[in-house]
């Protein structure tokens, strides 16, 4: 390999960045989640380190407030990250035997960024919280 050809392919691999979802995919992702509805604010709250040191694995929990019920339920709750090439993170489907409205799990963060909860309840209606994350070491770029 000349020295040229090891001087652009260092520079091609600098210049790479995690593919990002468009702002448009990340609403498509919720709007698909909601069927069409707009989520209130409220009710979801993300445990969530606000530094994280590495991208690759990060604990999220996410509870959701509601008495679990068989009449007032939390039915799913959808995980989105807007900065990751993939916006829709998990699904997790729950009932009133669950007892309590809350998950646990770990994902990948591509860079810092806002990540997103949305609870779908058993009235119909949606619920959203969000936590800020600032990523030292991004995922999907090491090598």
């Amino acid at each position: 390999m000349e020295r040229r050809q090891v001087i652009a392919a260092g520079l091609w691999a600098w210049t790479l960045r995690p593919a990002l979802a468009t702002p448009a995919a990340m609403a498509a992702a919720v709007s698909a989640f909601t069927g069409g509805k707009v989520p209130t604010e409220g009710r979801v709250t993300l445990n969530i380190a606000p530094l994280v040191d590495n991208g690759n694995a990060v604990p999220v929990g996410i509870q959701v407030q509601s008495p679990m019920t068989a009449v007032d339920h939390v039915q799913r709750v959808a995980l989105f990250t807007p900065a990751n090439p993939q916006p829709d993170v998990a699904v997790f489907h729950l009932g009133p035997r669950n007892g309590r409205a809350q998950v646990a799990t770990r994902m990948r963060l591509a860079t810092s960024q806002t990540v997103i909860a949305v609870a779908a309840m058993s009235d119909g209606s949606y619920w959203q919280g969000s936590a800020e994350v600032l990523v030292t070491l991004a995922a999907c770029i090491e090598s």
